[in-house]
C-alpha cells in the first residue's frame, strides 16, 4: 500500500493511495481459506471443495468485500500515520477503470480541525437579567386559561345562533354526490366565529336554531392538505342538535378541579413554576449570547468550510421552509438572497464557537455520560414510527458523526453550564419586556459588526424568518384532514433569542423515514 500526499493547503489535504493487485489478491486467498470449511458442493465432502472452485463460485463477491475492506483501511491508516483529525467524513473515491487484476488507486479528500488553543476561563463576567414573576402576570395567565376552556350551557329552542356561540352538530360531506372519508361526525362541537372549519361553513350556519337541518355548500381551498379534496365542492347535510350560550366562568376552587388540581392555590403555584419556568429560559438565552460573544471576540481562526457549508445548509432550509408558510413566499425569499452573506457570517460563527466549546470541553474534562447518551438517542427515535426506531437506533450506533452531531448539543449545553459556574456573575432584576428588548438589542448590535471582525456579523431573525419549529410541525401532523394548517408566528423578540440557541454544530445526517402522521379526521375542520 502506497500513500503519498496531494494537497496540504490550511485545513485542506489530499491523499493518492495506491493498493496494489497482488495485496487484493492474497486478501481474497485468505478469505476463500478461511470460508473453504463451510463450503458444500455436490461430489465432495464438507470442507473438501477445491480453493480453485470456492473462487469461481464467490470470487467476485470475495474480491468486492477484500477491496472495500482495503480502502477502509487505507483510510484509517492516512488518518492514523498523519495525525489527522478529520472535521467530517472524508471523500474517498476510487479510480475509474479499475477492475480485478490492477492496481487500485484511490483519493482521499478531506478538512482537518484546526488547532485551537483552550481559551482561559478565568476572566468571564456576566450580567444575568432576571425577571421577578408578579400575582397580577399569574391572575393574568388564569384569566386566559377560563378564557380558551369557557363553558356553555343549552340555550332556548328558539335563540338563533350569533358569533360566538356553540353548536352541537352531526353533519354528512359529500363530494360529486358522494361520501368521502373523513367528512362525517357526530355530536361535533363548532363556536361560531372560531375559524374552526373550512371557509364559508360557520357563516352558513348564523340564525339557525336548535332541531334545524341545512345543506352548506362550500369550497375545499386550493392548498388543502388532503389534495383530493383540494380546490373542489362539497356539500355539507348538518342536522343542529343543541344551540348553546357562553356560561359565567368563575375563577375559584371548582375551575381549578377541571384541570385536576385541588384548589385555586395549587393553580396558581402550577402557573406561577410555567411563568418563571419561561422567563428563566429567556434569562438563560441572554447569558449564553453575552458568554458566547466574549469568546467570538476574542478568537479568530480558519474554520473548515464543509462544516459551514452544512450549518449554512441547515439554516437555509428552516428558512425556506418559513417562507414557504409565510403570507408572502416570494417577497421572503428575495428578502433572503439579498441577506444570503449575513446568514453565511452565522453559520461560519456558530462553527467557530462550537469549536472552541469543544475545545474547552475537552480541557475540563466535560463529559456526556453513556447514560446520557442513551436517553438522548431514546429521545430522539421517538420522532419515528415504533418500526423504525430500532433503525434508527442502529443507524446511530453505526455511524459515530451522526452520533456525535447528535451529541453535540447536549455536550455544548453542559459547556455552558460549566463556564457559567466559573464565570462572575452579577444579577439585576428587570421586566419581562425589558429582558426581551435585552436580547432584541444585543441581536441588533451584532449585526452592525463587519464581516471581517473576530465576531461575524449576525442577522437579526425578524418574526417571519423563524426558524421553523418542530414542534409546530407536529402539531399540524395532528389536525384533522380537512383542518387549516395555519401558520404559528413567533414573536419578533422571541425570534431573535431562537437563533441565539442555535449556536450548534449541523444536525446529524438523514436516518431512517420518520413516522406518518396520524389518521385523517373530520374533513370540515380546517
Amino acid at each position: 500500500m502506497q500513500i503519498k500526499e496531494t494537497a496540504n493547503e490550511g485545513l485542506k489535504r489530499a491523499y493518492a493511495i495506491t493498493i496494489k493487485a497482488k495485496e487484493i489478491d492474497d486478501r481474497v486467498d485468505s478469505e476463500i481459506k478461511k470460508i473453504a470449511p463451510q463450503v458444500k458442493m455436490p461430489g465432495f465432502r464438507p470442507g473438501k471443495v477445491p480453493a480453485n472452485l470456492v473462487r469461481k463460485m464467490h470470487g467476485e463477491q470475495l474480491h468486492a468485500q477484500a477491496v472495500n475492506d482495503m480502502i477502509r483501511e487505507s483510510v484509517d491508516k492516512t488518518m492514523a500515520d498523519n495525525k489527522l483529525k478529520p472535521a467530517m467524513q472524508p471523500k474517498v473515491e476510487l479510480g475509474e477503470g479499475y477492475e480485478e487484476g490492477k492496481d487500485a488507486t484511490l483519493t482521499v479528500e478531506l478538512e482537518v480541525l484546526p488547532e485551537v488553543e483552550a481559551p482561559s476561563t478565568d476572566d468571564i463576567k456576566i450580567e444575568r437579567l432576571t425577571v421577578p414573576v408578579t400575582d397580577e402576570e399569574v391572575m393574568d395567565a388564569i384569566g386566559k386559561l377560563a378564557e380558551n376552556n369557557k363553558s356553555y350551557k343549552d340555550a332556548a329552542k328558539t335563540k338563533k345562533a350569533a358569533e360566538g356561540d356553540q353548536l352541537i352538530i352531526d353533519f354528512v360531506g359529500r363530494v360529486d354526490g358522494e361520501e368521502f372519508e373523513g367528512g362525517k361526525a357526530e355530536d361535533a362541537a363548532l363556536v361560531l366565529g372560531s375559524g374552526m372549519f373550512i371557509p364559508g361553513f360557520e357563516d352558513q350556519l348564523t340564525g339557525v336554531k336548535t332541531g334545524d337541518t341545512k345543506t352548506i355548500e362550500v369550497t375545499f381551498p386550493e392548498d388543502y392538505q388532503a389534495t383530493h379534496l383540494a380546490g373542489k365542492k362539497a356539500e355539507f347535510d348538518v342536522t343542529v342538535k343543541k344551540v348553546q350560550v357562553e356560561g359565567e366562568s368563575k375563577i375559584d376552587d371548582d375551575f381549578a378541579s377541571k384541570f385536576g388540581l385541588d384548589g385555586l392555590d395549587k393553580l396558581k403555584e402550577l402557573l406561577r413554576g410555567q411563568l418563571e419556568q419561561e422567563t428563566a429560559g429567556l434569562t438563560r438565552t441572554q447569558m449564553k449570547r453575552s458568554l458566547l460573544d466574549q469568546l467570538a471576540a476574542g478568537h479568530d481562526f480558519e474554520v473548515p468550510q464543509g462544516m459551514v457549508d452544512a450549518e449554512f445548509s441547515q439554516i437555509w432550509t428552516q428558512l425556506q421552509q418559513e417562507a414557504a408558510r409565510s403570507e408572502n413566499p416570494e417577497e421572503m425569499l428575495k428578502e433572503m438572497e439579498a441577506e444570503k452573506d449575513d446568514y453565511r457570517n452565522i453559520a461560519e460563527r456558530r462553527v467557530r464557537l462550537g469549536l472552541l466549546l469543544s475545545e474547552i470541553g475537552q480541557a475540563n474534562n466535560v463529559q456526556v455520560t453513556p447514560n446520557e447518551m442513551s436517553m438522548l438517542i431514546q429521545q430522539a427515535a421517538q420522532q419515528y414510527r415504533p418500526e423504525d426506531r430500532e433503525r434508527f437506533m442502529q443507524y446511530i450506533q453505526d455511524e459515530p458523526m451522526a452520533a456525535a452531531q447528535l451529541r453535540a448539543p447536549l455536550y455544548e449545553d453542559k459547556v455552558v453550564d460549566f463556564l457559567f459556574d466559573k464565570a462572575e456573575i452579577t444579577d439585576r432584576e428587570v421586566t419581562r419586556e425589558e429582558l426581551e428588548a435585552a436580547i432584541e438589542a444585543d441581536e441588533t448590535e451584532e449585526t452592525k459588526k463587519p464581516a471581517k471582525k473576530k465576531a461575524p456579523a449576525k442577522k437579526k431573525a425578524p418574526a417571519k424568518k423563524a426558524a421553523a419549529k418542530k414542534s409546530d410541525d407536529k402539531k399540524d401532523e395532528k389536525k384533522p384532514a380537512a383542518k387549516k394548517a395555519p401558520a404559528k408566528k413567533a414573536p419578533a423578540k422571541k425570534a431573535a433569542a431562537k437563533k441565539d440557541e442555535g449556536e450548534k454544530k449541523p444536525a446529524a445526517k438523514k436516518a431512517p423515514a420518520k413516522k406518518k402522521a396520524p389518521a385523517k379526521k373530520a374533513a370540515a375542520k380546517k
